[in-house]
């Protein structure tokens, strides 16, 4: 059972459940945000589930379930000269950012779009739904993530 839940967002063109799911697993990397890396440092833990979120996509929303299969860990990424998300500032003995390694779980067979997050009264709170709650990663209560679940099974 998952200890917590959390909300990932990734770019479909970049990354998408559909990669995820041929992949199996994979670094959670390229997250350059504070607030989101405390979170990958700190919180999120080997167990807890993800919901695998879409953005900058057509039908922005939830596409499905990761688990996470490694804690975090500093962001290798960081240190390569050649890699998009290199940071020369960041350093092998005192990392800057961090990454985390999530497996997949199940793909939806919808979209839970994020207009219909917003129009579900059972996730009034949620934060993916605020206005301005832009943070690449973001906790997630269970009994939200047990609703988002439900509304992803429904078939198309």
């Amino acid at each position: 059972m998952a200890k917590r839940y959390w909300l990932m967002k990734t770019e479909p063109e970049t990354y998408s459940i559909q990669d995820l799911e041929r992949d199996g697993s994979t670094m959670w990397e390229g997250v350059r945000n504070f607030q989101a890396r405390n979170l990958l440092r700190d919180e999120i833990q080997k167990g807890d589930l993800v919901l695998f979120y879409h953005s900058v996509a057509k039908e922005k929303g939830v596409v499905g379930v990761a688990k996470v299969a490694k804690g975090g860990y500093p962001d290798p990424v960081a240190f390569d000269k050649r890699a998009k998300y290199y940071d020369p500032k960041s350093k092998r003995d005192d990392p800057t950012w961090y990454v985390v390694d999530v497996e997949h779980v199940e793909t939806f067979p919808r979209v839970v779009t994020l207009a219909e997050l917003k129009d579900t009264k059972e996730l009034a709170g949620m934060m993916v739904t605020r206005r301005g709650a832009r943070l690449s990663v973001q906790p997630v209560e269970k009994e939200h993530f047990e609703v988002v679940r439900k509304l992803g099974r429904k078939k198309a």
